[in-house]
C-alpha cells in the first residue's frame, strides 16, 4: 500500500503569520496534536505541535535550568530556547525541518520514517504543497483494511496441503516438518524445530495459507547445541 491510499486528505493547517494562541486554538478545536504551517502561497514552511507550545511563561511551564546547565549551554542555544518559549509567533516556535513523503511512498517507508525520526505523522507532499497527512492511526487503518475475512476457499484439502508444503519449503526454520495432514481446512503439523520462535513462525506461516481454517501445531521443540538450548 502507498501513502495516498491511507492518508487523511482534509488537512488542518496553521497560517505562518498566526500567533501561538491561534495555533493552540486550532489544534484544540480540531482535536489534533500537530498541524502543517502554510505560507501565503500555500507552501509548507514547518509544522507546529503541542510539544512546541507546551513550555510557555504564560502557564509557568518553561523548564528551569540548573547553574551547570546554564554554564555549559552556549549563548546561541540559550537565545534559541528563549525565542521558542517566549515568542508569540508560530513562525518562531514551529519545527522547520519536517519529515515528509510523497503520494507513492510505500507505507513501509512511511513507518520507517516515523520510527527513525520519532514523529507521529508525516505530511504527504506534491509540488511543495501538502495534499494529505499520514499518522500512526492511518497506518492502523490501513492494517484493518487488509484484515483477512473467512471465506469458503475454492481449494480442497489436498490443494491446501500442497500449498502448505510449498510455503514451509521457503523457510529454513521449517526444514524438519515431518508430516502435514489436512482435514476440512484444519492443518495438523508434526515434526520438530530447534526453537520456540521457530515453532510459532511455522504456525503463523501455515495460518497465512489461503484456505487454512485452523492449525493443530504438534511440532516438538528440540533445541540445538549451537543456540545454547534456547
Amino acid at each position: 500500500m502507498h501513502a495516498s491510499q491511507v492518508m487523511t486528505r482534509s488537512v488542518v493547517t496553521v497560517p505562518a503569520d498566526a500567533t501561538v494562541y491561534a495555533a493552540a486554538d486550532i489544534l484544540l478545536g480540531s482535536r489534533i496534536s500537530a498541524a502543517p504551517v502554510i505560507d501565503a502561497d500555500g507552501r509548507m514552511v514547518g509544522i507546529v505541535s503541542e510539544a512546541d507550545l507546551m513550555n510557555r511563561p504564560e502557564t509557568g511551564t518553561v523548564p528551569s535550568r540548573t547553574w551547570l546547565q546554564r554554564l555549559l549551554a552556549s549563548d546561541g542555544r540559550l537565545a534559541r530556547d528563549y525565542v521558542r518559549s517566549h515568542s508569540h509567533h508560530v513562525a518562531d516556535v514551529m519545527t522547520r525541518k519536517v519529515v515528509t513523503a510523497e503520494e507513492r511512498t510505500p507505507l513501509h517507508d512511511v513507518a520507517v520514517l516515523m520510527q527513525r525520526h520519532g514523529v507521529k505523522r508525516v505530511p504527504i507532499m506534491r509540488d511543495g504543497k501538502v495534499i494529505g497527512i499520514v499518522s500512526r492511526a492511518n497506518l492502523l487503518q490501513g492494517l484493518l483494511a487488509r484484515e483477512p475475512f473467512p471465506t469458503d476457499a475454492p481449494f480442497g484439502d489436498d490443494q491446501i496441503r500442497g500449498k502448505v508444503y510449498e510455503e514451509l519449503a521457503r523457510h529454513s526454520w521449517a526444514a524438519d516438518i515431518a508430516n502435514i495432514v489436512v482435514d476440512g481446512g484444519t492443518v495438523s503439523l508434526w515434526g520438530h524445530v530447534h526453537s520456540t520462535p521457530a515453532k510459532e513462525a511455522v504456525r503463523i506461516a501455515v495460518e497465512n495459507v489461503t484456505g487454512v481454517k485452523r492449525v493443530a501445531n504438534n511440532i516438538v521443540v528440540m533445541p540445538s547445541a549451537s543456540d545454547g538450548g534456547i
